[in-house]
């Protein structure tokens, strides 16, 4: 078997190389570390592989080990990100292309009907794309940058990207945004939700939101600060937010801007995110098997 190859990022918001290790982490992860940037608080994993290695790993061997989003919990999430889209800005009539759109749920749930979006799917897994073709959804198959570099889809522009629990997931989330930047028309919007690898506490216990996965599988941890920072730096301008802290989920929903605006953004006191996972380490006693 080849040999995977890492690589060493800097901060993916700020670009600083100075960090220090997240606090317990490595007692939680079968001793990988994970990073907290000193300079604006941002965490992430320094060592990755390549992007398509990224998207193999949860192609092959995680999101194939039994795994569905065709459970509860995922479609009453997804229903949640359509409905709040939909008040905030509206769905009906508009083209919405789903990042990593999985086995296409929420494509069927904003399709037509109650929402009347035009959707579209990209999606890593070959199993998958096979699936959003029986259900008669138009996909690409590969990441969201392979897509917006493919000149047989140079004229595709979405009025809204959707990226759902999937930019933690990815080598680069500065490269997903940059490609959803791409892809969205002028004074479009892109929304990104998640809720797996959210800063609030206590999320879940520490043990299943470090996990002993590899940890560039989920490189990155979003506090609201952050992803809107990361949405900033990208040239889009947060318009709303939902009430994450009394949620599962943090949706954010941001609008392209022109490549010259300045959009200000702020990040964290990395000295208080390292105090944050001291004290999940303390409290997560209680929930370990």
């Amino acid at each position: 078997m080849k040999k995977a190859v890492y690589e060493d990022f800097p901060c993916d918001l700020c670009g600083s190389t100075e960090a220090v290790e997240v606090p317990y982490a490595r007692f939680y992860t079968n001793n990988q570390p994970i990073h907290v940037c000193t300079s604006c608080g941002f965490v992430y994993v320094q060592k990755r592989r390549s992007a398509q290695a990224i998207a193999d790993a949860w192609s092959d061997e995680l999101y194939g080990e039994g795994y569905t989003a065709r459970i509860p919990a995922v479609k009453a999430r997804q229903t949640y990100v359509a409905e709040f889209i939909d008040t905030s800005i509206g769905l009906k009539g508009k083209e919405v292309c789903d990042i990593g759109t999985g086995e296409g749920q929420f494509l069927e749930i904003i399709n037509g009907g109650e929402y009347g979006a035009s959707v579209f799917g990209t999606e890593a897994s070959a199993n998958n794309c096979k699936k959003l073709d029986k259900m008669g959804f138009k996909n690409f198959h590969g990441t969201i940058e392979a897509f917006a570099a493919d000149p047989n889809y140079k004229n595709y522009k979405a009025d809204v990207a959707t990226i759902m629990w999937t930019l933690e997931n990815c080598r680069s989330c500065r490269d997903m945004l940059s490609a959803a930047y791409d892809i969205v028309k002028d004074g479009g919007h892109i929304v990104v939700a998640t809720g797996s690898r959210l800063l609030v506490p206590f999320k879940k216990p520490l043990h299943l939101y470090l996990s002993t996965n590899p940890t560039d599988t989920h490189s990155f941890r979003f506090s609201a600060n952050t992803i809107s920072g990361l949405l900033a730096l990208s040239g889009f301008e947060v318009t709303h937010i939902n009430g994450y802290i009394d949620t599962d989920y943090l949706c954010v929903i941001a609008q392209k801007k022109k490549p010259s605006a300045k959009i200000a953004w702020k990040g964290d006191d990395f000295v208080k995110v390292c105090d944050f996972f001291e004290r999940w380490h303390r409290e997560n006693i209680f929930y370990r098997d």
